[in-house]
This record gives structure tokens, sequence and C-alpha cells, in this order.
């Protein structure tokens, strides 16, 4: 039995006449008729004896019923869910990041992202950029988003945005003065910052490179949140990408630009043999957006302080 037949065989066990049937389904008699008889033919047993204007329901007619509403309830889960799915409201989304990425940048993306989409079931997982690419590659993340370039083959990178380098300090620093510093001024300070083989780690290499400096590294970390509680405790200053220069702001330490600039890409990497659900299409929008906001954003500096007026010339007496 087709679902057409199925409609017209629920209708008239309900109503109990095809005319009323036909009626409620918008069709002619007829019409419906014939499919009851086709149902029965493909069936090879009657649904239903004819008396008079009534229609009788048999014994395998009401032993197919409860089955038969049991297709319908399931049919319209899947109606159901289909109309959700078409909204943007149901279904589930997976998302793989650096962990100061999905601590600094996803919030904001997931917080627009779950305005419109409340029942969307989104699952975050922090975790080394190599990871991340692998996760999308493999189709076991929808989304990525990782600090510096990728040239894996398997995944297509877009660029969201660029974050400056900057340096995370106590409050009590000598340093926190300054508007601005550079790798010149620390060469006094434990630096902490990120490990060699991490895209912040060689910037930071790069830079010192470039200025002729030996660039002793004195402490490595795998994240940005331990190099903020290093600096909480007075261990050294830290070297930091943007994101995890907000990190440090947020746990009462002074950030300050690094000069010269040394800007870092954060990428947003997709499969590249895979079509984006609608929900991967909406949250990289969302993304972009609040990477566009993060792009403005730089390390903050003191107020400049007021000169003081220049004394006056005190004249001598009797001029």
């Amino acid at each position: 039995m087709n679902l057409r037949e199925l409609e017209v065989f629920r209708a008239v066990m309900e109503a109990g006449s095809v005319t009323a049937a036909a009626a409620e389904l918008g069709m002619t008699q007829p019409a419906a008729s014939k499919m009851l008889r086709q149902a029965e033919e493909r069936l090879g047993f009657s649904l239903f004896r004819r008396d008079r204007k009534q229609m009788v329901a048999t014994p395998e007619a009401h032993a197919l019923l409860p089955e038969l509403l049991g297709a319908f309830a399931a049919l319209g889960g899947v109606r159901r869910l289909a109309d959700a799915l078409r909204a943007g409201r149901s279904g589930q989304l997976s998302v793989a990041a650096v962990p100061v990425l999905a601590t600094a940048l996803l919030p904001r993306a997931v917080q627009a992202f779950r305005l419109e989409r409340p029942g969307v079931l989104l699952r975050l997982r922090a975790m080394t950029a190599l990871e991340v690419v692998n996760q999308v590659a493999d189709h076991q993340a929808d989304l990525g988003v990782i600090l510096g370039g990728c040239g894996d083959a398997r995944v297509a990178a877009q660029l969201l945005c660029t974050s400056d380098i900057g340096v995370a300090l106590p409050r009590d620093h000598p340093l926190a003065a300054r508007a601005s510093l550079s790798l010149v001024d620390l060469e006094g300070d434990a630096v902490i910052t990120l490990g060699a083989r991490q895209p912040v780690g060689q910037l930071i290499q790069a830079g010192y490179a470039e200025a002729g400096l030996p660039g002793r590294i004195s402490i490595e970390v795998s994240q940005s949140s331990i190099a903020c509680a290093l600096v909480r405790s007075g261990a050294g200053v830290a070297i930091l990408d943007g994101f995890g220069l907000e990190e440090g702001e947020a746990q009462g330490l002074v950030v300050r630009p690094l000069l010269p600039r040394i800007p870092l890409d954060v990428t947003l990497v997709v499969a590249r043999n895979r079509l984006p659900s609608r929900l991967a299409l909406a949250l990289r929008q969302a993304l972009v957006a609040c990477a566009t906001a993060a792009r403005t954003s730089t390390p903050t500096a003191p107020p400049a302080a007021r000169p003081r007026p220049a004394p006056r010339p005190r004249g001598r007496p009797g001029s």
C-alpha cells in the first residue's frame, strides 16, 4: 500500500463512509473508492464490508489499524523534523577549535547562533590545530577554527581575521606604564609563551631573529590560560596572541601591543569534499561576524598623561 492508499484507509475508518473520507482528503468519491479497491487488491483481502451507505471495517482492517496509526505518527515526526531542519531550529553541529579560540572567539559566535536555534545540539571540542584539521577532514567535525594558516589539501581554509601578538604583564610591573613594548624591552624579564611548534611560538621566534636577539624563552606552555596563570603568580611576562591577551585582561593583567607588529591569522577550516549543512553555514556566518568585530580590537594602552603647563617666566622687580 502506498501512502495515499493508507490515508484513504484511515479516513474511511474514521469517517465510516467513502464520501466523507473523500471530502476530508480533498478528493472525489470515485477516486477514493478506486484507491480503496487498489489497496484491497494489493493486500489480498477486504478491508470493509459494504452495508448500504455504511462501510463496516473487517477484522483484518481492525488488526491493521494500530500499525497504521503508528506509521502515521512516525511520518508526522519526520515531517516535523524536516520542517525544523528547514527552518534551522533543530539538528546537531560539531565544532573543533584550538583552546584559546574555544574560550575567546567561539562563545560569542555560539551565543549569536543559538538565539534563533535553541533546539540545536552543539558539540564543541578543544584540541590542537593538527587535531582540528584531522577532525574536519575525517568528517568528525563540521567546522574547525585554528590559529595560523593551513596547507592540508583535505580541507578548505578561510581567513577570518588577524590577531596581533602582544604582551601580558602584572599590573605592578615597571613596563606596564609603557604604551607599547618591543622584544628588546623584555630582555630583562622571564618570557612565557607558547611552544615553538605552535603558530604563536613560531612567529615570536621569527620576530627575535629579525630583531637580532637571542630569543631566550624561559617557559613554554601549551595554552594561553596557563601563561596567564604564570604571569599572575609572578613567574614572568607572557607574549600571546590577541585572544590570549583577552583572557589575561579578564584575569586582571595589563596587556600592551608589541611593536613591530606581528599579525597572526585566525583560520576557519571545512572539509573540501563535503557540502555544509544549513546549520554549519549559519554558525560560519556568526563566526565571520564575530571575527570581523575582533579584527578591530587591539591590546589596550594606558591613557596618555596630560602635559603640565610650562611655568611662567618671572620678571625682574620693576620691569
